[in-house]
């Protein structure tokens, strides 16, 4: 190949680098603004008025309520309790205590995120005893969307301790109309639970910072070229 040949080769291919790269960045960047307008909707959502029971039932679609405070009636179903584990909360390990909550007046149910736990580590198998009370109560939170899901080997689990809670599994199992959204409790815990929730967060740095990698590369291919075929040559 020829020297000629050879340099136009190179620069296509530093051309088509730069191009590439440069493109990359940019749809970073377009995908941090995204992020950003749906920040922005999160925390809006978190500083509107409360939904009421009746906003929550009459929404066509209760998802678009997520992120927005609720104030809910109805009564705990002791007995579907279930300890999430492997949860973190103020970077300690521990249980997600999910009991699910009858909604007043209605044949619907919502899982609730009472708060966090700590786990006996000398016993995995030991579960702690929280309080439940009895009769109509009134839950304060945040409407999410339900219990995050972790990697797990195999289907979703029974018993008291589990990995992760699929939805439609857990309301066959038992016999509950659950809503497609859970609540975050908030406020006071008599019962010792821990409920420093983390904000809702959307991820927009990390999309800034592979934009800064790509446009680095772009830039990199740049200088690489300019030095070899021109300032070396």
């Amino acid at each position: 190949m020829s020297a000629r040949v050879r340099r136009v080769v190179v620069t296509a291919a530093t051309m088509f680098t730069m191009a590439v790269t440069a493109s990359l960045g940019f749809w970073q960047l377009d995908r941090a603004r995204q992020k950003i307008a749906l920040q922005t909707q999160i925390d809006q959502r978190a500083k509107l008025p409360a939904w009421q029971m009746d906003d929550l039932l009459g929404a066509s679609d209760p998802q678009e309520g997520v992120h927005r405070p609720v104030q809910l009636r109805g009564q705990w179903v002791k007995e579907a309790s279930v300890f999430l584990d492997n949860r973190q909360m103020s970077a300690r390990n521990g249980f997600i205590l999910v009991t699910p909550l009858k909604l007043t007046g209605s044949a619907r149910a919502v899982l609730v995120q009472r708060g966090w736990v700590p786990r006996d580590f000398t016993d995995r198998s030991r579960v702690p005893t929280i309080d439940t009370p009895p009769g109509e109560v009134q839950v304060e939170g945040r409407l999410a969307p339900p219990p995050g899901k972790l990697y797990e080997l195999g289907g979703a689990g029974t018993g008291a301790i589990r990995q992760n809670i699929d939805l439609g599994t857990f309301a066959q199992e038992t016999g509950l109309n659950l809503l497609a959204v859970s609540v975050q409790q908030t406020g006071a815990s008599p019962e010792g639970l821990l409920r420093e929730w983390p904000r809702a967060a959307v991820g927009v740095d990390k999309h800034h910072g592979y934009a800064f990698q790509w446009f680095g590369l772009c830039a990199l291919a740049g200088l690489l070229y300019l030095w070899f075929h021109i300032v070396y040559h």
